[in-house]
């Protein structure tokens, strides 16, 4: 561990060694950047959009007559990037030289194409263009077209995103054929503390009515993130913690009304943002709730769901520091389908005897920074953040397992002042973690969790190409209650991730991008103590204390292309990952469960996603893509369990000024590469239209949504479900949305 620790610091000291290596020239009292932003159809000024410097990670909002400014901005060539809910993103490249004062004016319009800004990426604001990790995000106004009640079901059918579900409520993302502790979940870039990772009927408390943006990272995310990001990274972007220049004069804000048939859905949720000179106050929320839903075979029996919850905070910024303090409370209710009847091997149960979940998260955050300083650094940022869960197992009101989970987790993270080609951040980050659980399914001891962690990611960017590379070094230890029967002994992880990416650019809005990755994953909680009956993941589950970390080397191939009427990308993939942790079937059944305990073996995870976004004309578009995994253990060739499928979607967008009407065919091909106790699932095509109307004026923006679906009412089962061979997934519906967004 010693050498391990050595070794990290090396890399942070050498990284920083670098910097001053690659300084290219002096630096000045830079330049101005300032320019005013107005809607292409009236030329009226546009308040509260997003403007980025894309190579410095800069940002500001507009104000009130569409105007904003950057200062001190070093010489350099850089792109512009202003991004509106609704509105295609516009992009300008301007020269900044010493004591030039540049203007930069932007049209915005609706328009299919809109690039997309991610933070989650690398730190900083970046598009998902220039980022080196394959990147996707969804908007407000995606995600009120697309509103559901848990965070997997609206992410299902991104490309390389699945679903892993035991019913509507908990779904949860799979990214690339990866699950579990393997994807981290997280709220404005810090963990939720949920167990939504642990098992398949667990589910995670985030109301996305409430988000700006959800951002998707597929591929190993542990340089930044830590070890159980090797499968990728869902972040929901709450805009209030958020890197930003100073606060927006004025009131800003929201309201998405949402309704729907084939499981009676009702939804309705509201915020504000008010900004007065150095202050800025925000709160709002909502809620929303779903009936037992339907399929071509019947209704799925205690499949209801329901949710609410709230937000409020306020922050000051300064000349130079700044900081923010937040509250999240979330709490939701859903049923367990077909719950009791596994849990009895199959006997007939009573209707009072349905299984649900009750979850309650109490999340407090604080951000706070100081920026613009004159020395090495642009500035530094603290997170800090306490989540309170309570998640109790009910057969109908009486409780039969309690569970809770307190973390602590902080994060400081440096920005460095951009020297010559080379600018990065570094840092140091951590949780402290005391989960309990009391009841039926108590399957692991108390146990407090420490981790630590220290991170850099550096980026070189030269005239032809760019290059990133960084280090992270992480420990985690895992000390059980010593009372526990039986007796579980403490376990203690270290381990170094590290990558290396090169993007180039091949022509005009085209670029190939490749990183290599190296990771490291500490076993989880779960995968080392269970011991016990747990129905929620159709096992009985006896953990291994002597399970070693997972180690993976994998490799990721992007081709890209981004013009006005044109977007395409194609992204390969491949990881290996050694002393990988999965739950074996031992062949013996006890309390009606499988019997199945953790194994590690070698295996191997390949596929990739293909999408292409191309206009036909102004009014037509052509919508497709298609993702694959293929994931198997290597010295056996056994698949792995819950892998999706081969699937596919193809779809027309016609639009008439603010009119868009979207056909579109979605395709699944059976899975036959099928784990041990694992049935294959038939494919299945389905089809959708969805249309929305967008009215855009100075201070706000109406959006009305129609989302039709399965209109065939196809039969067809989810490959990840595991429930599938009971539960097909949801007939012939609509989702009528309404957002407003004022500004």
């Amino acid at each position: 561990m010693r050498r391990e620790i050595s070794s990290s610091i090396v890399t942070c000291v050498m990284l920083l060694l670098l910097s001053h290596v690659l300084m290219a020239e002096p630096e000045g009292t830079g330049g101005i950047i300032r320019g005013k932003i107005v809607h292409a159809e009236n030329g009226q000024p546009v308040h509260g959009v997003t403007i980025l410097i894309v190579q410095l990670g800069r940002v500001t909002d507009s104000g009130d007559n569409g105007s904003y400014e950057f200062r001190q901005v070093l010489p350099g060539k850089y792109d512009i990037v202003v991004h509106s809910a609704a509105l295609a993103d516009e992009r300008q490249q301007v020269l900044v030289t010493d004591g030039a004062v540049l203007t930069a004016d932007f049209r915005m319009r609706v328009a299919p194409i809109r690039s997309e800004i991610t933070v989650t990426a690398s730190g900083s604001a970046v598009t998902t263009f220039e980022a080196f990790q394959a990147v996707r995000t969804m908007d407000a106004i995606d995600l009120a077209a697309q509103a559901h009640t848990s965070i997997g079901e609206v992410l299902d059918g991104q490309s390389g995103v699945a679903k892993r579900s035991f019913g509507p409520g908990n779904t949860r993302p799979v990214i690339r054929g990866f699950d579990g502790d393997r994807v981290l979940v997280m709220l404005d870039g810090m963990p939720g503390g949920s167990l939504a990772s642990q098992s398949g009927d667990h589910g995670e408390n985030l109301d996305v009515l409430q988000l700006e943006r959800v951002e998707v990272v597929k591929g190993p995310a542990t340089l930044l993130y830590g070890s159980n990001a090797i499968g990728g990274v869902v972040n929901a972007v709450t805009g209030h913690h958020q890197i930003q220049e100073h606060p927006h004069e004025g009131l800003t804000g929201y309201v998405t009304g949402v309704g729907g048939t084939a499981n009676a859905q009702g939804a309705g949720n509201a915020g504000f943002e008010y900004g007065r000179k150095h202050w800025m106050i925000w709160g709002g929320g909502g809620g929303q709730r779903t009936g037992d839903y339907n399929t071509p075979a019947g209704t799925v029996v205690n499949s209801r769901t329901l949710s609410r919850g709230g937000y409020g905070g306020f922050g000051l910024y300064g000349e130079k520091a700044y900081f923010r303090l937040g509250y999240n409370y979330d709490n939701r209710r859903y049923g367990i389908p077909f719950a009791a009847y596994l849990e009895s091997g199959g006997e007939s149960v009573q209707e009072e005897e349905q299984a649900n979940l009750r979850l309650d998260r109490h999340d407090v955050r604080f951000t706070g920074g100081i920026r613009d300083l004159n020395s090495l650094f642009n500035g530094v940022r603290i997170v800090l953040g306490y989540s309170k869960y309570r998640h109790g197992e009910y057969e109908a009101d009486t409780i039969g397992t309690d569970f809770r989970n307190d973390e602590f987790n902080y994060r400081v993270a440096f920005d460095q002042k951009r020297i010559g080609r080379l600018s990065g951040n570094f840092g140091l980050s951590g949780m402290r973690r005391n989960y309990r659980a009391l009841g039926d399914e108590a399957l692991a001891p108390p146990t407090i969790q420490n981790n630590v962690a220290l991170f850099a990611l550096e980026t070189v960017e030269f005239e032809k190409l760019s290059l990133q590379f960084g280090g992270r070094f992480e420990h985690n230890n895992y000390n059980p209650d010593s009372g526990s029967v039986p007796p579980r002994p403490e376990r203690s992880f270290s381990g170094m991730s590290a990558a290396a990416g090169v993007r180039i650019p091949l022509w005009k809005r085209g670029a190939f991008v490749t990183n290599y990755t190296h990771s490291y994953r500490a076993p989880a909680l779960e995968e080392l103590y269970n011991n016990g009956p747990h129905p929620g993941n159709l096992a009985f589950e006896i953990g291994n204390p002597h399970l070693r970390r997972e180690r993976a080397d994998g490799i990721d191939v992007s081709l890209r292309h981004q013009s006005e009427r044109l977007r395409a990308e194609v992204n390969l993939f491949y990881y290996g990952i050694k002393d990988f942790v999965f739950l074996a079937p031992t062949g013996k059944v006890v309390d009606s469960l499988f019997e199945a305990e953790f194994l590690q073996e070698d295996g191997r995870f390949r596929g990739g996603e293909a999408s292409l976004d191309l206009g036909l004309n102004d009014n037509v578009w052509l919508r497709t893509g298609l993702d694959f995994v293929n994931a198997k253990l290597i010295r056996s060739d056994e698949p792995l369990p819950r892998i999706p499928p081969l699937r596919g979607r193809a779809g027309v967008e016609f639009r008439y000024k603010n009119l868009v009407v979207r056909p579109e065919a979605v395709m699944a091909h059976s899975q036959d590469e099928v784990f041990v106790n694992e049935n294959r699932t038939p494919g299945y095509t389905l089809f959708d239209v969805n249309a929305s109307y967008t009215i855009a004026q100075q201070h706000c923006v109406h959006v009305f949504a129609i989302d039709t679906f399965n209109l065939g009412n196809r039969l067809y089962y989810n490959h990840l479900s595991f429930i599938k061979n009971l539960a097909p997934e949801i007939g012939r519906g609509i989702r009528v949305s309404y957002t407003l967004r004022f500004f």
